[in-house]
C-alpha cells in the first residue's frame, strides 16, 4: 500500500512536467503583457487624438494640427515633452505587437543561456528600441514645430506647406522601393539573426540590442512615419493603417511586397496632390 501511494505521489507531481510548464506560463505572462501595454497606449492615444481635434485654416488650404501648436502660457520645450509623451505613447501603440516575435526570440535565448531576470533583461531590450524612437519623435517634432512657427509668421511658408506635404509622400514612396528600405526589412523581418549577431550578457547587453534592433527598425519604418505626419499626427485613421502596414511589412509571408504596393500609393499621393495644386495655381492665374 505504501508503494502504490509513493507511485501515485510521484506520477502526479512531476519535475519535468513542471520544468516544461514553466517557460509556456512564462511566454503566455510575456505575451498578455504586451498586449495589454499596448491596448492600454491605444486608449491613451485615441484619448489624446479626441482630446486635440481641430485645428487652425491656413493660407495655402491646409489645417496646422492642434499637436504643432503651444497652448496659451505654454514654453517650447514643455509643449516639446508634451508632445514626445504623446509619441511615445502611440509608438508603443503601434509597435509593441509587431515587435513581440523579437521579444519572444530574446527571452528564450536569455532563458537558455541561464541569464538572471530574464523577464528585466527583455523589458530593458525594449526599452532601448522605443528610445531609438523616441528621439525619432523628438527631431519630427522639432521639425515640425519649426515650420508651424514659420507658417504662422510668414504668409509664403504656409502656402509652401502643401508642396512640401506633396514632395515628402513621393520621397518616402520612392524610398519604400529602394534596396536601403529592403536591407532594413529583412533586418526586422529576420529575429533570430540579429539575436545571434549581436546577443551580449547582462542589462548592457539588453539595452545596445533593443537600440540596435530600434535603428534598424527606424531605417525600415521612418517613410511610413513621414507618411503619417503628412496625413496629419493626430489621425487616428493615418496611425491605424500605418501600424496595419508596419505588422504586415514584418510578419506576413509577402511584407516586402506590401512595401513596395505601399511605396506606389504614397508616391502617387503625392503626385496627385502638386497636380491639384498645379491646376489650381493655373486656374488662379
Amino acid at each position: 500500500m505504501p508503494e502504490e501511494t509513493r507511485e501515485t505521489t510521484s506520477a502526479t507531481i512531476d519535475p519535468d512536467a513542471h520544468a516544461a510548464l514553466s517557460p509556456l506560463l512564462s511566454t503566455f505572462v510575456l505575451w498578455g503583457t504586451a498586449l495589454a501595454v499596448a491596448a492600454l497606449c491605444w486608449r491613451f492615444t485615441i484619448r489624446d487624438f479626441r482630446t486635440m481635434t481641430g485645428g487652425m485654416p491656413m493660407p495655402g488650404g491646409w489645417t496646422m494640427g492642434m499637436a504643432w501648436m503651444r497652448m496659451p502660457g505654454q514654453t517650447w520645450p514643455r509643449a516639446g515633452a508634451m508632445f514626445t509623451a504623446m509619441w511615445l505613447t502611440m509608438m508603443v501603440a503601434m509597435m509593441l505587437p509587431s515587435s513581440l516575435p523579437m521579444l519572444l526570440l530574446y527571452r528564450r535565448v536569455v532563458v537558455f543561456r541561464g541569464e538572471r531576470y530574464a523577464d528585466l533583461l527583455v523589458w530593458l531590450m525594449a526599452s532601448g528600441y522605443f528610445f531609438v524612437w523616441t528621439l525619432f519623435g523628438v527631431t519630427a517634432y522639432a521639425a515640425g514645430a519649426t515650420i508651424a512657427l514659420a507658417a504662422m509668421q510668414w504668409r509664403i511658408a504656409s502656402e509652401l506647406v502643401p508642396i512640401g506635404v506633396g514632395v515628402a509622400l513621393i520621397a518616402s514612396g520612392i524610398y519604400q522601393l529602394t534596396p536601403w528600405k529592403s536591407a532594413c526589412l529583412k533586418h526586422c523581418r529576420n529575429p533570430l539573426e540579429i539575436v545571434a549577431r549581436h546577443l551580449h550578457p547582462g542589462w548592457r547587453g539588453a539595452v545596445a540590442l533593443g537600440v540596435h534592433h530600434g535603428l534598424f527598425c527606424t531605417g525600415c519604418c521612418w517613410a511610413l512615419m513621414v507618411m503619417q505626419l503628412a496625413m496629419g499626427v493626430m489621425n487616428l485613421g493615418a496611425m491605424a493603417a500605418v501600424a496595419t502596414v508596419i505588422a504586415l511589412e514584418k510578419l506576413a509571408a509577402r511584407g516586402p511586397l506590401v512595401a513596395r504596393a505601399v511605396g506606389l500609393v504614397s508616391i502617387s499621393a503625392g503626385v496627385a496632390i502638386l497636380v491639384r495644386l498645379g491646376a489650381s495655381w493655373s486656374h488662379a492665374a
